[in-house]
């Protein structure tokens, strides 16, 4: 049986969050084995995606030497990862591109794997038609903002975000249906996220030992 080939999906960083635990500034921009956190996610998604933007609020500027897009958040008192999500569907609509997938990632997550966009379809597709949304897993954790979105309920991500004023994201996806793909946590956890020094001491052992 020939193989379903993935949909061509648009990656999107939600590097909004503010390292406040590290003392300010971006936590993308964080270095890991000497490399920012950011260009690993960006070198990481450029060799699954069909293109790459950034959702970031503030001055867009500083994520010029990228050369992506920055999308900020388009509704009001950043009201967290949906609002990031809501803004890169938007853009993709505005596009008008025939891509119809969005895969979310934070910008945050130093060691992201390089079969995530293949999997999540993959466990998208065998749940059937009726499960639009897919969710990364690591051991006993799941990662809602590891994820693909279909450009499809667009309106309806809008209408939980500002007519319900709705933040949590397993909430709505529930309301949808979620699959999960799952990874091993061993020998690294690929969602591991860096929110403390002691995160990034943890990451950069593990930069060096792989």
């Amino acid at each position: 049986m020939a193989e379903i080939p993935v949909p061509h999906t648009l990656g999107l960083v939600l590097a909004g969050g503010l390292a406040r635990r590290m003392g300010g500034g971006d936590k993308a921009r964080i270095e890991i084995g000497g490399v920012t956190i950011l260009d690993r996610v960006l070198a990481c998604l450029s060799a699954q995606c069909t293109g790459i933007i950034i959702n970031a609020n503030g001055d867009p500027k500083r994520f010029a030497d990228t050369g992506l897009e920055v999308v900020p958040d388009n509704v009001p008192d950043y009201p967290g990862p949906l609002a990031g999500i809501l803004a890169g569907l938007d853009w993709l609509s505005r596009q008008n591109n025939g891509i119809e997938w969005l895969l979310s990632v934070p910008g945050d997550c130093p060691f992201l794997p390089d079969d995530l966009v293949d999997r999540l379809h993959a466990a998208r597709r065998k749940m059937g038609a009726g499960v639009p949304l897919a969710c990364a897993r690591s051991g006993e954790w799941r990662h809602p903002v590891v994820g693909l979105w279909p450009l499809a309920l667009r309106a309806d991500l809008r209408k939980a975000l500002v007519e319900e004023d709705l933040r949590k994201i397993e909430i709505w996806t529930a309301r949808h249906g979620v699959a999960v793909a799952d990874w091993l946590v061993e020998p690294v956890d690929p969602f591991l996220n860096v929110n403390t020094p002691e995160d990034a001491e943890r990451a950069e052992r593990i930069a060096l030992q792989h």
